[in-house]
């Protein structure tokens, strides 16, 4: 091969290195911060929301990596003391699913928020996009509590710019029209696979905006 030959084909391996698409080739890493219901709780792997969800993402074309950073039982706290080495140098984007146990315990909603938002905190520092879901207290705890609880998720949406998607259990609702009894494992709390395959479906799209968001 002569000289000239060899230098255009040097030329044509560095053009490609530099190409957008080679960029893309790496799969955008999500991680997903919850409690048991991002952890799957009650299921095969394979059947639970992360697996799931990077499935149904990757049918749609998206190229990511979804990790499971749920623990369950975890409150906003809990998943404050993990924000830091769950946002790894390689992570593009995080979804963050807590609140849900701190409304069982009755956790009072300034702590929760100020948990909440620290962990938004750390993402931004962390130059990561973020999808936040939302929750609505019940009304046992009283007007004073529900009104808090409801109004840190979009309040800190809105504060630190990330994007903010429905109830975890909005897609359930929807579809089961007051019977859960299909979507759900026997202790009524947490979704089996078919449920979460409902939920995946009803996420999904908002979560392909996170995707869009953090390219």
């Amino acid at each position: 091969m002569g000289y000239g030959a060899g230098l255009r084909l040097r030329n044509l391996a560095a053009a490609l290195l530099v190409l957008p698409g080679a960029a893309s080739a790496e799969p955008l890493v999500i991680a997903a911060l919850g409690d048991s219901l991002t952890a799957g709780y009650g299921l095969p792997v394979e059947d639970g929301f992360v697996p799931q969800l990077e499935r149904w993402l990757t049918e749609q074309g998206a190229n990511v990596e979804v990790r499971n950073a749920g623990v369950s039982g975890d409150t906003t706290r809990g998943g404050l003391s993990r924000a830091a080495w769950t946002l790894t140098d390689d992570v593009g984007a995080m979804i963050v699913t807590l609140g849900g146990n701190d409304l069982l315990r009755g956790i009072d909603p300034a702590s929760s928020r100020e948990n909440l938002a620290g962990i938004l905190q750390a993402a931004a520092e962390a130059g990561v996009e973020v999808l936040m879901f939302s929750m609505a207290a019940p009304g046992n705890y009283g007007p004073d509590y529900k009104r808090d609880f409801d109004a840190m998720y979009p309040e800190l949406a809105s504060e630190f710019d990330v994007l903010l998607g429905p109830d975890f259990l909005q897609p359930l609702m929807e579809a089961a029209d007051g019977g859960f009894g299909t979507f759900m494992q026997p202790d009524g709390i947490h979704p089996n696979a078919t449920g979460v395959s409902v939920i995946v479906e009803g996420l999904g799209p908002t979560v392909l905006s996170l995707v869009e968001r953090a390219q």
